[in-house]
């Protein structure tokens, strides 16, 4: 990996605990839907990372996550839990982005916060491992 690459990943994973932060300020302020848009970027920019440091970028999140599910869910590298989780975060930051009328229980965006504070640790250490 080049230097500008190598530069590019440490601040896509600089980005997601960036984004983990914000997504709690905004879950203290009570802005629920904007929390599960930085949970979902969060895990964007670390899996985004992670696919970078193998040389791999897509310039669409269909192509982020198509990617990762076939370079580390369906070869194992991580779970299928871990899959099922990021495309679940995809499906409630489309919804409340997009959809009228979407709101979530306080309960559940923390319990979001959580799962995407792990899945950035594992994500990261994968990163920092630079394998699989």
């Amino acid at each position: 990996m080049n230097h500008e690459t190598g530069e590019l990943v440490k601040y896509r994973l600089s980005r997601a605990e960036e984004a983990l932060e914000e997504a709690e300020v905004l879950y203290k302020s009570n802005h629920l839907n904007a929390s599960i848009n930085r949970l979902y970027y969060a895990c964007f920019y670390a899996v985004s990372a992670l696919l970078l440091n193998e040389g791999l970028s897509s310039s669409k999140h269909s192509g982020i996550r198509s990617l990762f599910v076939q370079r580390w869910v369906k070869t194992g590298r991580v779970s299928k839990e871990l899959g099922q989780f990021y495309r679940q975060l995809f499906d409630y930051r489309q919804r409340s982005d997009y959809m009228d009328f979407v709101s979530y229980e306080k309960e559940q965006v923390l319990s979001l916060i959580e799962e995407s504070k792990a899945f950035v640790c594992i994500i990261k250490s994968k990163v920092m491992k630079g394998t699989g």
